[in-house]
């Protein structure tokens, strides 16, 4: 192979020459071009009568490597900007948002209109220039307007009040808009041949423990009410997260557009994450709770001991069942083996995302391991009660059902 040759680009004013490489690759010689934006009409004309040593090369091997700085067009920007980094075919559908500082939200609306068919591999443009956003295919978090016929969702305006359905409270943000209007094919997409129920209960689940969270950090809605001190501060959130990829306010910075993009990436990335679990983990897992909840007469005649084959995510999907099912008495505790073919009992908390339980272990064995937690209990092989009492081990399921039944009865 021939070391990379450095050569002029022939017909450019001195001030405007850019640099070239000619490199062998393959077989075939490739051209890699440098330039400034301020460059490329004189480019342009360089190349419709090339020198002789380039004229051989064909157009096919010409990669130009945008250098436009920051003052540089909307449109033009655009043009090699990709919000999710994909390499995707180009559908010629542009996508319009706000440049600037970049929030979550339109980041991941940007996400979510380019999983979807009509918009996949669609191009971004970040302006605020209305002349532009009047030529985009879809706009969001910009522009004024909520028209889902025409692709327009913004959620600044006065008087904006649209929330998911009519079960949620919380304002809509342009993720939440874009979410609710093409989630289900975002979700579909992820589960091809399931059912449209099973779609529906992911599309859901979804915004409840995703989208509707930065929903509500976009329009500075608070998890808590306004007059309790929380006891400690988050910094790691997703929008944290995606916040802090935006420049420092000292810092002077013009790659603000391939940030965005990080941050979109970063934000679709989670998405997937988060829906990928909730499919291939949190779905299975409630086949087991509703097989559990159906067998639980078998149990304990009480009613309020379930015991589940293996050990999963079984707390949402207990207190959704749970409910659904209008069960005479809470249930309390939940056995099931660990990784090590022990067996565990553990407490039903008050809530799926609570500290507390409904019904503790007993006081006297919290804290306890070994032989002396079975001399105090007078069941055998248990392994220990964790000093809150939310949970216990023992060797065998016969001793873990023992425990949870005498905690029912208060000894």
């Amino acid at each position: 192979s021939i070391p990379r040759t450095l050569v002029g680009v022939a017909g450019l004013p001195a001030h405007k020459k850019a640099t070239t490489s000619l490199i062998r690759c393959r077989g075939a010689f490739l051209l890699s071009v440098s330039l400034t934006a301020a460059s490329c009409s004189c480019l342009r004309t360089a190349f419709r009568n090339p020198p002789a040593h380039l004229h051989a090369l064909s157009s096919s091997h010409l990669r130009l490597r945008g250098g436009g700085s920051s003052s540089a067009s909307p449109t033009k920007r655009s043009l090699s900007m990709s919000s999710d980094g994909s390499k995707k075919a180009r559908t010629g559908k542009r996508i319009g948002t706000h440049d600037g500082t970049f929030h979550c939200d339109e980041a991941l609306a940007c996400f979510l209109l380019k999983r979807t068919k009509a918009y996949e591999g669609a191009s971004v443009t970040r302006t605020r220039d209305p002349a532009v956003l009047e030529t985009m295919d879809a706009v969001v978090d910009v522009g004024g307007t909520y028209e889902p016929e025409k692709m327009r969702y913004d959620h600044h305006q006065r008087g904006f009040e649209e929330t998911f359905d009519a079960k949620h409270k919380t304002k809509l943000s342009s993720a939440g808009l874009v979410y609710k209007h093409h989630g289900r094919e975002v979700i579909a997409g992820l589960m091809p041949g399931q059912p449209e129920a099973t779609v529906e209960l992911i599309f859901q689940k979804m915004y409840d423990n995703v989208i509707e969270e930065l929903d509500a950090v976009d329009n500075g809605i608070s998890a808590y009410p306004a007059d309790l001190t929380p006891k400690y501060r988050t910094s790691s959130s997703l929008p944290q997260r995606v916040g802090g990829l935006n420049p420092y306010w000292n810092e002077e910075s013009n790659d603000i557009d391939e940030r965005f993009a990080k941050a979109s990436e970063l934000a679709g990335s989670e998405f997937i994450d988060q829906a990928n679990y909730y499919i291939k983990a949190w779905l299975p897992a409630r086949a087991l709770v509703e097989k559990a909840l159906a067998k639980r007469g078998e149990v304990d005649k009480s009613g309020q001991i379930i015991v589940f084959e293996t050990g999963c995510p079984w707390k949402e999907h207990l207190f959704e069942l749970e409910a659904d099912a209008k069960l005479p008495a809470p249930l309390l505790y939940t056995l099931y083996p660990d990784q090590g073919g022990k067996w565990r009992v553990q407490c039903v908390p008050e809530r799926p995302d609570s500290f507390n339980s409904r019904k503790p272990l007993p006081a006297a064995w919290q804290g306890v391991r070994d032989q002396a937690l079975s001399d105090l209990s007078g069941i055998k092989g248990c392994i220990f009660v964790h000093a809150s009492g939310f949970i216990g081990g023992c060797d065998s399921y016969e001793g873990a059902l023992k425990m949870a039944q005498m905690s029912i009865e208060g000894v």
